[in-house]
């Protein structure tokens, strides 16, 4: 029975204008703007393919570090800004590779994390740099290196991979594992939020709808008003009440606004899925973790 299938880039290849007949050029400008959004998008998804190699190396390490008796060493900041690199470069490995870059790509995109920090350690340590400075510059400088990389390989043909199912099938739910991934160091110590984070939960939406342009339908604008006007007033009423009831109001406050999720996600008004299933999963976590948190310790 095949366990594999052959799977090209998700993006579908189809003829350039001009090459049928009848067929008009495209115009340089659509040309122009149509690649500027893929090499953006580009850059985003290694941003959160490194953001989820940190959460879900970061724990490892540390772990790895007390079970050998290395958490010293592990704590230097040379090391550190080594050890961030590496997970930074597991997680953009894995993406790209899965979204079928080449090999030199891959390579490049690496370096593109290790070579700012390794030319900083160097004043670093002559003592001409702290370690706030190291871990910063290292940061900055990595931003201009990643865009030179991936304008270099803009134009590349995606390569043959083979990707099992289940992994493809992972790889569609990645809103709902980036949630998960930033919860990760909840789920060990539970804790409840401040009562100030709920007002995210409407601000997100009427951002992102500004920018998409999306409350201009009828009643949407006006859907996500009386959304804000709600979490604020519990948002206030939190801050106002304090103690135990004030946390039982954030952690449902985050709860409820999984349902909200829920039924945009189902309407695919305002935001894109992919928020909504993120939002979603996160808002329903993180109220469950703050239950938990209320109901096993002192706040």
């Amino acid at each position: 029975m095949e366990k594999t299938r052959m799977y090209a880039d998700t993006s579908i290849v189809v003829p350039s204008a001009g090459s049928l007949p009848g067929d008009q050029p495209a115009p340089t400008d659509a040309v122009s703007v149509g690649g500027t959004r893929r090499l953006l998008w580009h850059l985003a998804e290694m941003a959160l393919a490194m953001v989820a190699g940190m959460l879900l190396l970061g724990p490892l390490w540390d772990t790895a570090g007390v079970a050998l008796g290395l958490t010293g060493t592990l704590g230097r900041p040379d090391v550190a800004a080594l050890v961030m690199a590496t997970n930074m470069t597991v997680g953009m490995t894995v993406w790209m590779r899965y979204r079928a870059h080449h090999w030199r790509g891959v390579v490049e995109m690496a370096a593109a994390m290790y070579v700012p920090f390794l030319l900083l350690l160097v004043p670093w340590w002559a003592g001409l740099l702290d370690a706030d400075a190291l871990m910063l510059g290292g940061h900055l400088l990595m931003v201009p290196a990643m865009v030179l990389v991936a304008v270099r390989h803009r134009h590349e043909t995606p390569v043959p991979v083979r990707r099992h199912p289940a992994v493809v099938a992972l790889a569609r739910r990645w809103p709902t594992g980036l949630a998960v991934l930033l919860t990760v160091e909840l789920w060990v110590d539970p804790t409840v939020l401040n009562p100030w984070t709920m007002l995210v939960l409407p601000g997100g939406y009427l951002l992102i709808g500004v920018v998409r342009r999306t409350l201009r339908g009828p009643g949407v604008l006006a859907t996500q008003l009386v959304g804000l006007v709600v979490w604020v007033a519990v948002t206030l009423a939190a801050v106002a009440v304090g103690g135990q009831t004030a946390a039982w109001l954030v952690a449902l406050g985050w709860l409820v606004h999984a349902g909200w999720d829920l039924v945009h996600h189902r309407t695919g008004r305002v935001v894109p899925h992919g928020y909504a299933e993120f939002c979603g999963v996160l808002d329903a976590t993180l109220g469950g973790i703050m239950i938990v948190a209320i109901l096993t310790g002192p706040l």
